[in-house]
């Protein structure tokens, strides 16, 4: 393994931990209509457990509420289930076609918790990117142990490591205080 191939790696790493965190902030209730909130709830289709945007079409006719309109009309009372068994915490009304969704206007009680989910996801996602580092100064240190490199490359890769984890716990911090603010707004 390569100095190239370690930071690529790494680079790889960092920008799927952010990733993952800007899914899990889309999937955040905040007062406002989003297909983002139910697309990942588990739905057991035909036996097997599946994304619900895999068995239905998803759409955000307005901005308090969300349609779920799926593919067979079979699946209605599963998806029905999934999401009062989800999180959302919301109550579907089922017409017999569709499922819809009213997204009620968030109280400061509810804002508090929210933002509090905010920091634990954003810590969880730091957590990550420290794991990627070890594994990546840990692969280098394994480089100059193996003598495929000179302790000068050690320290300056170990340095590029860190600006690199540095550079995306500054994206962290910035993407959870905007959705804080995103959240705290009225």
């Amino acid at each position: 393994m390569s100095v190239e191939s370690i930071l690529k790696n790494l680079d790889e790493s960092l920008n799927k931990a952010l990733d993952h965190l800007h899914n899990d902030f889309a999937g955040l209730q905040i007062g406002r209509a989003s297909g983002a909130l139910v697309e990942r709830i588990q739905v057991e289709s035909y036996g097997t457990m599946q994304p619900l945007k895999a068995v239905a079409s998803i759409s955000v006719p307005d901005a308090k509420t969300v349609q779920i309109q799926p593919w067979d009309r079979s699946q209605l009372a599963g998806i029905e289930k999934a999401i009062q068994m989800s999180e959302l915490g919301l109550t579907p009304s089922n017409d017999g076609l569709v499922i819809r969704l009213n997204i009620p206007d968030l109280t400061e009680e509810r804002r508090r918790e929210l933002t509090k989910l905010v920091h634990k996801m954003a810590e969880e996602t730091k957590i990550a990117v420290r794991n990627s580092r070890q594994e990546a100064m840990n692969k280098i240190k394994q480089l100059k142990n193996n003598s495929e490199i000179t302790e000068d490359i050690q320290q300056s890769t170990e340095k590029k490591i860190q600006e690199k984890v540095d550079e995306i716990n500054h994206k962290i911090e910035e993407a959870a205080k905007a959705k804080e603010q995103d959240i705290l707004k009225v």
